[in-house]
């Protein structure tokens, strides 16, 4: 509904300011201010806020800060060492604009697509332009700008910190009601070797097999690659292969837990791990793991299929030179 008024205001301002004179950027650019509010042009190093609809001449919106749910946010900056044709000339209106005001951008899409004219888009014939539509809703100092993002960004860390404490005691709480005795390292990754082994280690770049059963604190399993563990705990997981997982263990292909828990371990071996969301899915969660959630792993080292690692040689150890002396003379 805030688009489609969006739109109809616009639409208004098109039909009151009809005389609105076309003007042209010294790259190209075409535009018409709609409003002309009173108040201070907007500046270079301004950051500014403001509305936007992307479309083509046509009318094909291809992208609108009421659909993603975001506004545009930038900072104005002098044209000089700018490469990107539309965003020079973007740069070039906003000094034209004040608080409020309202404006259409044309954009000759030959501009933007030279040199690379195989890159270019069906709906962007040549002849044609990117249209932009912009409302401006805020204007601020860099400085301004710089303290608001600042304050913006202590009060999510605040808010972090409240939630990963919650967090932390309902990680102990767990550790404590199941009696776990577990050893932490510097990341606050817990873990127990729960079955031992003497067969080597994985070095980072190996590649290994893990058996594994994913878990909350609330004891719901969220998956599993033992067949018996996901039926008992009523997964469905259509199409599943039940084996043994592969990965390259510390490339980061995993959640940085199981990159770091697993260098832990020996071939043949079984270990409890308990991640805190830092070192598993974090703020965002994943599928059916919600944000901040600490995950027990029930894991398994099946196999380590060594890389052929480079041999650090030792540094040569130098023998002390012994200074021989004349022997003494009998008096």
């Amino acid at each position: 509904m805030k688009y489609i008024l969006f739109i109809l205001a616009l639409v208004i301002a098109v039909n009151v300011n009809a005389q609105t004179e076309v003007q042209h950027t010294t790259h190209g650019a075409s535009y018409r201010v709609f409003t002309h509010n009173t108040g201070d042009k907007i500046k270079v190093n301004d950051v500014i806020t403001f509305d936007f609809i992307q479309k083509t001449d046509k009318d094909s919106v291809l992208m609108s800060s009421f659909v993603i749910g975001n506004k545009g946010k930038a900072q104005v900056l002098a044209i000089d060492g700018i490469k990107d044709i539309a965003e020079i000339n973007l740069m070039e209106v906003f000094p034209k604009l004040a608080l409020n005001d309202s404006a259409e951008v044309k954009i000759p899409t030959d501009s933007v697509f030279k040199g690379h004219d195989a890159q270019r888009p069906a709906f962007f014939p040549k002849g044609s332009n990117l249209v932009f539509v912009l409302k401006i809703e805020k204007i601020q100092s860099l400085n301004d700008a710089i303290a608001e993002r600042n304050a913006e960004m202590e009060k999510v860390k605040a808010e972090e910190a409240k939630i990963q404490a919650k967090e932390a005691v309902t990680a102990a709480n767990y550790i404590a009601s199941h009696k776990l005795v577990l050893k932490t390292t510097a990341t606050g990754l817990k873990y127990l070797i729960t079955k031992p082994s003497l067969k080597p280690k994985p070095l980072k770049g190996d590649t290994v097999l893990v058996n594994y059963t994913c878990r909350g604190l609330d004891g719901k399993v969220y998956d599993s690659s033992v067949e018996s563990v996901a039926k008992a705990s009523g997964l469905n997981q259509p199409g599943r292969t039940y084996e043994p997982y592969q990965l390259e263990v510390g490339a980061g292909g995993v959640i940085p837990g199981w990159d770091e828990g697993l260098l832990l371990l020996n071939e043949g071996s079984k270990a409890m791990f308990v991640i805190p969301s830092s070192l598993a899915y974090g703020a965002q969660g994943s599928g059916e793991i919600g944000p901040y959630s600490t995950l027990v792993f029930d894991i398994e080292l099946v196999k380590v299929k060594p890389i052929k690692h480079p041999v650090v040689a030792k540094p040569a150890v130098k023998k002390p030179v012994h200074k021989k002396y004349p022997a003494k003379k009998k008096s």
